[in-house]
């Protein structure tokens, strides 16, 4: 059974019949079906992991010239400090039965939240049409692969894309949307599906590479750089946060899904299974691939697309692009396409639901036309350093306010109310303290990521970010926390573990 019994009476008969229509509709009211499981939990993340950039991602360590246990010790500490991210982040979200955008509300206020949920919500769709090109440029392989006398329709080219790319974009567009539209039952569905469908084409593709070319012809090290202890030290410390980076888009939107857990317990070891462990195997397995690809075929490839379109089984191929192809639109759905629905609902509840919120992102996410994005690498660059700059100081606002001043209680009925009696209402439904810690802790990070000479400090943005928002938010609402909670009508959702 859930372990969040204690709720506010409205919650526990399921009428919320009084919650204020400019806050509240059936997408962001507490739910009643927390059912999801630790396996859900854990297929959630291996939707997460077992993506393109992920693959790329834990390819790259292995050529930071470091040998290959500091490289596994990088990714088992930084996936471990995303596994306790993870479970601060559920708390809140699990006990009261609301997303991010809704638990937002307790620091930022019940209209100040629509802040960092349209911050958050932009970021998402600009890798939502991202991701969507990635996955639309694995089917025209697929395409090319078996129709070549489709060839003709890459020659010509409208908005920075082909005929032919046009139409796989449509297609992967259409089949998002449409897994999305059935809503979250459907997508805990698939990704149950997507996430174990990857590792089967992976570990494959690893026998593959092994039987090509034997155990001697797979190496742990794939870079022949002499570093000094000093050099090590810093490669490994970079390699840590980068993995907390990487994650940290999915690590602040993990409370939409938690929502739906059953308990912390189930959580908790879903996040166990679904981080440590698994991302340790998918690391392991695909560093036998990209080092096998660099025996196999004299250079190392760290595109998966490729490294499968060069099997020499047209079948072996279709299937291994195909299984890319599900993948990708995995975590395009539960890191970029879900979390957006939820933000932009959450800015006129009675206007935009569930759906239509999705929806603004799946157009958005076609007019940003993110394949002239991604042909510019170092525009990607400043867009992943802008991502931890605005996650982090979020995230570290929303742990500071509900574990250092709101003391782990959420009242669930004050995150609807739109009242001055209400207990986040603030001023005119806006926190100024947490506005006030968010502002100077972006600046600050964005202000790191585009000075030249700081480049290397902002590979760290997100842990700046953190401590920069919790530090400044803890400070400005220090005498809040000694305000007493005993003036209050309502039961408070608590925990009981």
């Amino acid at each position: 059974m859930p372990n969040h019994s204690e709720v506010t009476s409205g919650v526990a008969s399921g009428a919320n019949a009084h919650y204020s229509p400019r806050l509240c509709n059936e997408d962001l009211a507490p739910t009643r079906d927390q059912n999801w499981s630790w396996y859900n939990i854990f297929s959630f993340w291996m939707s997460d992991v077992h993506s393109m950039g992920g693959y790329v991602v834990a390819a790259s360590f292995f050529t930071l010239g470091l040998a290959s246990w500091q490289v596994l010790l990088c990714l088992l500490v930084g996936i471990c400090i995303v596994q306790l991210c993870a479970n601060l982040v559920a708390k809140p979200s699990q006990m009261a039965g609301v997303p991010y955008a809704v638990i937002s509300r307790q620091a930022f206020g019940v209209f100040g939240a629509n802040i960092p949920a349209v911050i958050r919500g932009l970021i998402a769709f600009a890798w939502y049409g991202i991701q969507t090109y990635l996955a639309a440029n694995a089917l025209m392989l697929v395409l090319l692969k078996f129709f070549p006398s489709l060839s003709g329709m890459t020659q010509s080219s409208w908005l920075g894309l082909s005929q032919l790319g046009w139409c796989c974009f449509g297609v992967m567009w259409f089949l998002q949307a449409m897994v999305f539209w059935h809503g979250m039952s459907a997508i805990k569905r698939f990704i149950d599906v997507a996430g174990p469908a990857v590792y089967v084409v992976m570990v494959a593709l690893a026998g593959w590479i092994v039987y090509k070319t034997g155990f001697d012809g797979i190496s742990f090290t794939l870079a022949s750089k002499q570093l000094s202890t000093g050099e090590q030290t810093w490669q490994m410390i970079t390699a840590t946060a980068l993995v907390v980076s990487y994650f940290s888009g999915p690590l602040l939107n993990f409370g939409d899904f938690s929502r739906y857990g059953k308990s912390m317990g189930e959580i908790r070891r879903g996040n166990r299974w679904g981080l440590p462990f698994n991302f340790l195997l998918f690391s392991i397995v695909t560093v036998v691939i990209v080092s096998g690809t660099q025996s196999l075929f004299g250079r190392m490839i760290t595109d998966p697309i490729e490294t499968v379109s060069m099997v020499g089984n047209d079948v072996a191929v279709a299937i291994g692009l195909l299984t890319m192809i599900i993948a990708t639109i995995g975590i395009n759905i539960v890191a970029n396409f879900v979390s957006p629905a939820f933000d932009f609902s959450n800015c006129s509840p009675q206007k935009i639901s569930f759906r239509t919120g999705g929806m603004i992102a799946a157009v958005g996410s076609v007019l940003l036309t993110p394949w002239n994005l991604f042909q510019s690498p170092e525009l990607i660059h400043y867009t992943l350093d802008v991502l931890g700059s605005f996650i982090g100081p979020l995230f570290g606002i929303l742990v500071a306010d509900f574990y250092l001043i709101k003391r782990s209680k959420v009242y669930v009925d004050d995150l609807f109310d739109d009242t001055p009696k209400g207990r986040y209402w603030y001023r005119g439904g806006f926190n100024p303290k947490a506005i006030a810690a968010l502002l100077p802790s972006v600046g600050i990070c964005l202000v790191i990521s585009f000075i030249p000479s700081l480049h290397a400090v902002a590979n760290f943005s997100w842990f700046i970010g953190v401590a920069l928002g919790a530090g400044c938010y803890r400070w400005l609402a220090r005498a809040d926390r000694e305000v007493s909670v005993g003036t209050y009508r309502q039961e408070v959702a608590v925990q009981k573990d």
